[in-house]
């Protein structure tokens, strides 16, 4: 039996640390979008004992028992009372790996996803989130989709109204981030200025892009202060981005548009200066 499902990114359009847990975890609050950028996730299940499989087209990618999906199929397997094997997964990659896009969270959940499918659907779509927390902070927003908020260390979700129509213009330049140097920053830099995500909120409640785009923010990327960024904002908004803004630890960089041609022409700018460039658009539940 086999199944092949679409693995939809995620931008961050507002992202902030507010405070870190005695256990070391850190408080959030954001709000998250699934975008047309997608890795395409094959999940194959066999009437066997032969261990979980993991075949990425992306080299860079472990195939090992640290791989996300790897970990979404052992969990699952364990759920139903089987043993972790059997299981083969082959990613096609086309989410930016170190983006702040949700590569190996959304290819987990489409591994809880389609061995749900391929077993009957034993498990209801919360008790696959439920799951999906073992495996990070982030799999339970990629097994709903959609516009949400999360609060709490990313985990407490809460459904908005779908994102009004428009385009993102997607730039991962080739510099990379350590997710843990992100957090040591924001614990150096004090959780006293807590911002509010409601601009964004209100914003994607009226159907008013204006407004979300004024809102846009991350914590991460003042922190930061990653080379090229601003470079690529001031681009992006020179193209007629109504807003531009990093998502999660970074380094991807997205620009909203309300008009077609301003996007393609943005996005082809990019394409001569980086490798990893899309038009998008957001994805709803």
């Amino acid at each position: 039996m086999r199944l092949t499902l679409s693995a939809p990114a995620k931008l961050n359009l507002f992202l902030d640390i507010t405070g870190r847990r005695s256990d070391g975890y850190h408080l959030v609050s954001m709000v998250m979008q699934t975008v047309s950028v997608f890795d395409e996730v094959t999940v194959s299940l066999e009437n066997s004992g032969a261990p979980i499989r993991i075949e990425c087209t992306d080299s860079r990618i472990p195939a090992d028992e640290s791989n996300t999906a790897y970990k979404a199929a052992a969990l699952f397997m364990q759920s139903i009372g089987r043993e972790p094997a059997g299981v083969s997964i082959r990613i096609k990659k086309t989410i930016p790996s170190q983006a702040g896009m949700a590569g190996g969270s959304a290819d987990a959940a489409a591994v809880l996803k389609a061995l749900n499918t391929l077993t009957g659907e034993p498990h209801s779509e919360r008790e696959l989130a439920a799951i999906a927390e073992e495996i990070g902070a982030d799999v339970p927003f990629c097994v709903y989709g959609g516009t949400m908020t999360a609060e709490g260390i990313g985990t407490i979700l809460t459904p908005l109204p779908d994102m009004p129509e428009c385009l993102f213009v997607i730039v991962k330049p080739e510099v990379n981030v350590s997710t843990a140097e992100a957090y040591r920053r924001c614990d150096e830099a004090g959780y006293v200025s807590v911002r509010s995500p409601e601009p964004v909120t209100d914003g994607i409640c009226g159907g008013d892009t204006e407004a979300i785009a004024r809102g846009l923010y991350n914590k991460f990327e003042e922190v930061l202060s990653l080379p090229g960024i601003d470079e690529i904002k001031l681009g992006m908004l020179s193209h007629g981005a109504r807003g531009a803004i990093m998502t999660g630890s970074g380094s991807a960089v997205f620009g909203i548009f309300t008009d077609a041609d301003s996007a393609e022409k943005c996005r082809d700018f990019f394409s001569s200066r980086y490798d990893e460039c899309f038009v998008a658009r957001p994805v709803a539940r």
